[in-house]
């Protein structure tokens, strides 16, 4: 519902954030991974994530979207809530997870207040996959100004091809036309010989 919330850091602690955004204080749970990254700045943008449950509603923020990315990767696995996922968060960087995933590392994962031996393996077991497809750079911020094949590539993953593989056909149909090509024309491409 709301992809982000930008406005006056009116306070913040190290679980949760207010954020002033046009006479409106947003309550903002965030990871400390989140708020060390915030400093001491008086104005921050935080992208967010509505949980909705029957006894109310929560909002989550996140510093950047990769990391946001990760949290709903995590929240998808049965067993792991909002509030784990912000404990996972908040012990270890997105970086360090998300390597941890990919790795197999069950040592790490279980290190998390919260995580035994069977939810670790579950992550692993769950995520693995889908993280080595998305590729090492899902936790860094986009550019401003991606180039025709960035965005096609990066629609490619969203839908769910393997980024070496789409990375290979799209370099293929660049190389065949030197004329300047569309993002859709890219993509068609592809989407035709995926």
């Amino acid at each position: 519902m709301y992809a982000y919330i930008d406005g006056k850091l009116a306070f913040k602690s190290p679980s949760y954030v207010v954020i002033d955004a046009g006479g409106v204080g947003y309550h903002i749970n965030i990871s400390l991974n989140t708020y060390s990254l915030l400093g001491n700045a008086e104005r921050c943008k935080l992208y967010t994530w509505l949980h909705v449950k029957e006894d109310g509603h929560s909002l989550y923020g996140f510093a950047d979207e990769g990391e946001r990315r990760l949290f709903l990767h995590l929240i998808s696995i049965s067993g792991i809530g909002p509030n784990t996922a912000r404990m996972m968060l908040s012990s270890i960087t997105p970086a360090e997870i998300q390597a941890a995933i990919i790795s197999g590392n069950v040592a790490l994962i279980q290190r998390i207040k919260g995580i035994g031996p069977k939810s670790a393996q579950r992550v692993i077991l769950e995520l693995q996959d889908k993280l080595r497809k998305e590729g090492p750079d899902t936790l860094t911020a986009a550019p401003l100004n991606k180039t025709v094949k960035d965005e096609a590539l990066s629609a490619l993953v969203m839908l769910g091809f393997a980024r070496n593989a789409a990375e290979k056909v799209l370099e293929q149909e660049i190389s065949k036309n030197n004329a300047e090509l569309t993002v859709e024309q890219l993509i068609k491409y592809a989407l035709k010989n995926l």
